[in-house]
């Protein structure tokens, strides 16, 4: 049909250019904020771009449906605006006939929307956890870095060395304090080297002087030494007890069924039914008088999306704390705001007004009356 090839032509070309304008925003505000986390330690500043397309990858199921959701709202609201939705009114062609072209075309985009959902977004929260993890629980030889004060893995130890050799595990002008076992020392040497020896990796310095210091007494004692050596780390990192949820499989989920993972799985599952459901408030709000101001539908359907979203989050929040159930949450919100959207299209699709609804049913009560 020459209406819905068309309107498909139409939002495929919308579509692309939407989507292409919100990763690069989206890529643009990731990359800002990932940087500020690794110069404040959180992550490997070589994994920088690693981080990046995980997080935007995990941004995907958002991006994809608010994109669906403008294409909708601008390709109908030009139509409306063009007069070109009235030529295709009079031939027979209401607002609801146009759902089943906007769902033929959306239908891929639900089902990538929900394979991300399920499958992808908790792997990139994986991802992205481990290379946090990673680089937090690093040697403290990784942590060193010439000309700057560096803290070990557990607190316990700071190292600072002035320069190192280029290629070797060398440093000059090596600076070590270490609080443990109710001593405070600080360690200096002229330089020092990593060996490998049978009881662990250690960092051997050479021609320096040791200051210790007891907490309890303040006993102080000084020494040099010509060389002398200190654990610092070993090659292997600790095990992470604790997995956020988030990073769970949809089938890790399924098998536990908690409260905070019934949480997790409304928030996955609300993405797949919130790219539904915009597409019929997609078709509500497009439908504009052609003498209202341009960006009064477009200023609606925006406070909408994020209102959607924010419902999203706080309906997870419910559940996680018990305060609602997961069926409950899933029905009232959307479910409800499915039955809305169809309440408002039916009213512009047989043209009904508000004042005239009393009306309206009274004369369908009356013509119910034997």
């Amino acid at each position: 049909m020459l209406f819905h090839s068309s309107l498909r032509k139409e939002l495929s070309r919308s579509f692309g250019a939407t989507l292409i304008v919100l990763v690069t925003v989206v890529m643009t505000m990731t990359l800002i904020r990932t940087l500020g986390l690794a110069s404040r330690g959180s992550f490997d500043p070589s994994d920088v771009f690693l981080v990046m397309g995980y997080t935007v990858l995990a941004y995907l199921p958002t991006l994809l449906t608010l994109g669906l959701f403008i294409a909708i709202i601008s390709t109908l609201t030009r139509m409306f605006r063009e007069s070109e939705m009235v030529i295709w009114q009079s031939s027979g062609q209401g607002l609801f006939s146009v759902i089943r072209p906007l769902l033929r075309f959306a239908w891929p985009v639900f089902a990538v929307v929900a394979a991300l959902a399920l499958l992808i977004l908790p792997w990139t929260n994986l991802r992205i956890e481990e290379l946090r993890i990673q680089y937090e629980q690093r040697g403290d030889l990784e942590r060193v870095e010439p000309g700057q004060f560096q803290e070990s893995a557990d607190g316990s130890k700071v190292f600072f060395v002035e320069k190192e050799t280029t290629g070797t595990q060398t440093g000059a002008n090596v600076f070590i304090a270490t609080t443990e076992k109710g001593k405070e020392t600080v360690t200096s040497a002229r330089n020092g080297r990593v060996e490998n020896l049978p009881a662990g990796r250690f960092l051997m310095l050479n021609n320096g002087q040791r200051l210790e210091r007891s907490m309890a007494t303040s006993e102080l004692k000084i020494s040099e030494f010509e060389q002398y050596g200190i654990q610092i780390g070993q090659e292997t990192l600790d095990q992470v007890n604790y997995v956020a949820v988030n990073t769970r499989t949809t089938m890790e989920l399924l098998k536990d069924l908690t409260l905070v993972h019934w949480a997790e799985l409304s928030w996955r599952l609300g993405l797949i039914l919130t790219s539904f459901n915009f597409v019929l408030i997609g078709v509500t709000v497009s439908s504009v008088n052609p003498r209202v101001a341009r960006s009064a539908n477009l200023v609606f359907a925006l406070f909408a999306f994020v209102f959607y979203y924010n419902l999203l989050s706080l309906g997870q929040n419910a559940i996680a704390n018990g305060q609602f159930g997961f069926g409950q949450v899933m029905l009232v919100l959307h479910g409800g705001i499915f039955v809305l959207a169809l309440l408002i299209l039916a009213k512009r699709h047989h043209n009904w007004q508000w004042r005239e609804m009393p009306g309206l049913l009274r004369r369908r009560r009356g013509t119910n009356l034997p």
